[in-house]
């Protein structure tokens, strides 16, 4: 089956443009971090640094996924995406630990400590607005790809951080309460963790070959069992390639007139109708049997 590719180019190149904002308000935090004295601002651009890196893989897995199928890969390369996926999710995991180590050791001793708090309001209102225009820009692509998920879930944690980044500096500005920053860098870390949590879920879900969490196999089956012609249906199977791809197997138990009187293609083609007109199921195989020949299987399963 052939694939629309429209989809992936457009997702490259919302991936590019997110790159290309992402590296100077990262340089910008860095730079900022570094003359105010800032963790948050450095925490936040540590976070950014794991984004970048995040979407970079991201867009090589887009663009791997996007190669044909072959012999050897008879699926294509589209689960490359969900493995990108996965790296974002432990990167996201690493990035948050050492925020938050950093972040205790400034809040239990926080002698020494300079922040100059009005540049450090420039610099997370930058992020701010950088970050909300990247969010716009992946917006759509996240309802369609684990991957874009995986890149938006990314850029809104860091719209999250420039947030945190500037209520801290106006609580330093006006109170001068240095602890403050690390309090916002442990914020910062704590807002990474669930992000990474679900991403980590939805890919195991993938990898796993588990039933997409969208699709009702009882309410397929049903239907299916509903279709003319039909007996029974067992030997059920959903999974997905990558996300928003799902595959479906089964056997289909029949009545013999449909073997009889060769109406065994229009039955292939009423069951395909079926699972992608109803389930927006592409994908579909279906083994025909005759109940005498069902009743041999063994082991069955629903």
């Amino acid at each position: 089956m052939a694939h629309d590719h429209a989809p992936h180019d457009v997702n490259r190149s919302r991936l590019l443009i997110v790159i290309a904002i992402v590296s100077v308000v990262l340089v910008a935090e860095v730079v900022g971090g570094i003359l105010t004295g800032s963790l948050a601002l450095l925490a936040d651009a540590g976070h950014m640094l794991s984004d970048l890196t995040g979407l970079v893989i991201a867009l090589v897995a887009l663009i791997i996924a996007a190669r044909p199928a072959s012999e050897r890969h008879t699926y294509g390369y589209r689960r490359t995406e969900v493995l990108g996926a996965l790296l974002n999710g432990l990167l996201l995991v690493v990035v948050a630990v050492g925020i938050a180590f950093q972040g205790i050791q400034r809040l239990i001793d926080p002698s020494g400590i300079e922040i100059l708090a009005a540049p450090m309001l420039v610099v997370a209102a930058i992020g701010l607005v950088a970050n909300a225009v990247s969010m716009m820009v992946l917006r759509s692509g996240a309802k369609e790809s684990l991957n874009m998920r995986g890149a938006y879930l990314e850029v809104f944690g860091d719209l999250l951080g420039s947030v945190g980044v500037l209520i801290a500096g106006i609580i330093i500005l006006f109170t001068g309460l240095v602890q403050v920053d690390a309090i916002a860098s442990l914020l910062i870390a704590a807002g990474i963790l669930p992000r990474a949590w679900v991403l980590l879920r939805d890919v195991w879900r993938v990898l796993n070959e588990s039933t997409p969490s969208d699709t009702d196999v009882q309410q397929i089956r049903d239907h299916i069992r509903r279709a003319p012609g039909v007996v029974d249906v067992h030997d059920v199977h959903v999974w997905s390639i990558t996300s928003g791809e799902p595959v479906f197997t089964a056997h289909v138990v029949v009545d013999s007139e449909v073997f009889s009187e060769g109406r065994t293609g229009e039955m292939l083609d009423t069951l395909s109708e079926c699972l992608s007109g109803h389930f927006d199921v592409e994908h579909s195989t279906f083994q025909l049997e005759p109940a005498k020949h069902a009743g041999h299987e063994h082991p069955q399963h629903p």
